[in-house]
């Protein structure tokens, strides 16, 4: 535009110029009126410069606060929070003196081998190993087309007398005196990133995404050692120290006041773990719907909830821990042979949620559970025939039947009364079988048994107290859980297993500090005292540990830990 504006006064002076040669030289009035008008022209320009720059200003500047609003309504969409724990552990364990049942059936397979071909029982196992030995092709044949029903079949047919012969001969050769299983050091990570975001006026959505690992292992696959938080399924993925992969834990979406009701659904993967009481222990606010003593356990599915009052909420609610039509090789299978999917419907009922109390009560049941979830593991021996697997291969576990209904339920009740925090709970299981055992037994019963309804409990008292503004916290908890008592809490994290699935006693105490408003320290002891065997496992009879079992896997007899945890909060 100046440059225009320049070449226009340039020719007014250029026909000045032409016109001198033609005209009478100007006077002085006409040059002074000349200059003037180039003078005018020239502050026109300096005018209208100075608004293209200020226009331009303008738009820069509203365009820098329009991306600035966009930018800030992207990131509000979603909130993100979360922690990191870092932990050191140091672990004494002993395992009872018992008898090997993997051993044992291996020994009780070799003898079905040499009955079945001799006509008549060996007179010691020497005579056993001597006739695989020459026969090695023929029992290599034998084992491998041997199944679990066959087996049955076999023991079922030897008489009572036969069978006390056989096992008054084997049972020496499997033996194992007890030891010690001790880990004087052993450190994890854990990070959980929390994501909120608005979707509506009343729906919302919630997740959280997790990691839990053990220094210097990322497999993500565990070899099975007959502990229940040893087995990789989709119910403890990140409360088991895995690997380094960042897990969903929890995916869902809230609908609310439903039309304009005080209710509310809410669908996904569920917000399931560290309920309470037992986010007292973690210094945490309230964790998971459902109470933890009872389920504690990632699975996916839908809560409706009607809020009947300020402090008053009961939900029902529903999940899938097995889906037996997909990813099972269903289409293989003849539908006789197929599995009914593992499910179970609850009500959660809080009788009062306050800030200073709490009294909620839980009834449910599990319907069609199987033997064990899908899920990766290492199996060391083959649960048929009891021989070890000749490599640490990475096998995908499959249920084979579903064993019956499981039905839990409990009350607890938690109050703050000043700086002390305390809490009581009772909770209560029964099962309902059907007439189907496994290589891994039936419902709470062994392999050759048949299984029958039985009734478990445990009780759970702890208090805390807080100094400093509670910046300091003092604990101690104690749960004590009855022969066959078991619940849905493979989740819990605690590194040796659950403490709240124990069949016998368990005390811990913790100091918690806060070293600043959002990093705190803790350190943690933590016993266990096991009465029967099976802790964690709705699989097998349970066993009396002072009395010498037969264990299909080792199993602790006590158990200690000392943490120190670092916890930082964003």
């Amino acid at each position: 535009m100046r440059r225009t504006l320049s070449l226009a006064a340039a020719g007014i002076l250029l026909t000045a110029g032409l016109g001198y040669a033609q005209s009478p030289q100007p006077t002085q009035n006409e040059i002074d009126a000349l200059r003037q008008t180039i003078k005018q022209l020239e502050q026109r320009l300096n005018q209208l410069e100075q608004r293209t720059k200020d226009n331009a200003r303008q738009a820069n500047s509203t365009r820098h606060k329009v991306m600035k609003v966009e930018r800030k309504a992207a990131i509000d969409r979603i909130n993100f929070t979360g922690d990191f724990r870092f932990e050191a552990h140091s672990i004494d364990a002993s395992i009872p003196s018992h008898f090997d049942g993997m051993l044992l059936q291996n020994l009780l397979v070799n003898t079905m081998f040499y009955m079945g071909a001799t006509g008549h029982p060996p007179s010691s196992l020497n005579d056993v190993n001597s006739f695989i030995a020459a026969n090695y092709g023929s029992y290599q044949y034998f084992t491998q087309n041997l199944t679990f029903n066959q087996l049955k079949q076999a023991m079922a047919q030897f008489p009572p007398e036969l069978q006390q012969q056989l096992f008054g001969m084997l049972l020496p050769a499997t033996h194992v005196n007890g030891y010690q299983a001790d880990n004087h050091i052993m450190y994890t990570d854990r990070l959980r990133l929390n994501l909120d975001a608005p979707v509506a006026d009343n729906v919302s959505f919630s997740g959280r995404l997790s990691m839990y690992k053990v220094w210097g292992d990322s497999t993500g696959v565990q070899v099975f050692n007959g502990q229940a938080n040893s087995l990789d399924i989709d119910g403890n993925t990140v409360g088991t120290p895995n690997s380094d992969i960042l897990r969903v834990e929890r995916a869902y979406f809230t609908w609310k006041d439903i039309a304009g009701l005080p209710i509310y659904l809410s669908i996904g993967r569920r917000p399931s773990t560290g309920g309470p009481p037992l986010n007292l222990r973690q210094g945490e606010m309230r964790g998971g719907t459902p109470m933890g003593t009872l389920i504690d356990f990632q699975f996916d599915g839908a809560t409706f909830g009607w809020h009947l009052g300020d402090h008053t909420t009961l939900r029902a609610c529903y999940g899938v821990g097995y889906e037996s039509g997909f990813g099972n090789g269903e289409v293989l299978q003849q539908p006789a042979d197929r599995l009914k999917d593992a499910s179970f419907f609850g009500l959660n009922l809080d009788l009062w949620s306050s800030d200073t109390m709490l009294v909620q009560a839980t009834v449910a049941r599990a319907f069609d559970v199987t033997d064990g979830f899908n899920g990766l593991v290492v199996l060391p021996n083959n649960p048929v025939t009891g021989q070890a697997v000749g490599a640490p291969v990475v096998m995908r576990f499959t249920p084979s039947a579903n064993l019956g209904d499981i039905d839990i339920a409990g009350i607890v009740l938690m109050r703050r009364d000043g700086p002390f925090d305390w809490f009581v709970n009772y909770n209560w299981m029964s099962s309902d079988p059907n007439s189907v055992t496994t290589p891994f037994g039936g419902l709470f019963s062994d392999p050759f048994e048949t299984p029958s309804s039985h009734n478990g409990s445990m009780f759970y008292v702890g208090a805390r107290y807080s100094f400093n503004d509670d910046d300091t916290m003092v604990g101690l908890e104690y749960n004590h859980g009855s022969k066959y008592w078991f619940n849905f809490t493979p989740a819990q994290d605690d590194i040796i297993a659950p403490k709240t699935n124990t069949r016998g006693d368990v005390i811990e105490a913790y100091l918690i500090h806060k070293i600043a408003r959002r990093f705190m320290l803790k350190l943690d002891y933590i016993n266990y005292s096991y009465d029967y065997s099976g802790s964690g496992w709705h699989l097998g009879a349970p066993k009396k540990l002072d009395s010498t079992p037969v264990l299909g896997f080792p199993t602790y007899k006590d158990a200690s830990m000392l943490s120190l945890s670092m916890i930082a909060h964003f």
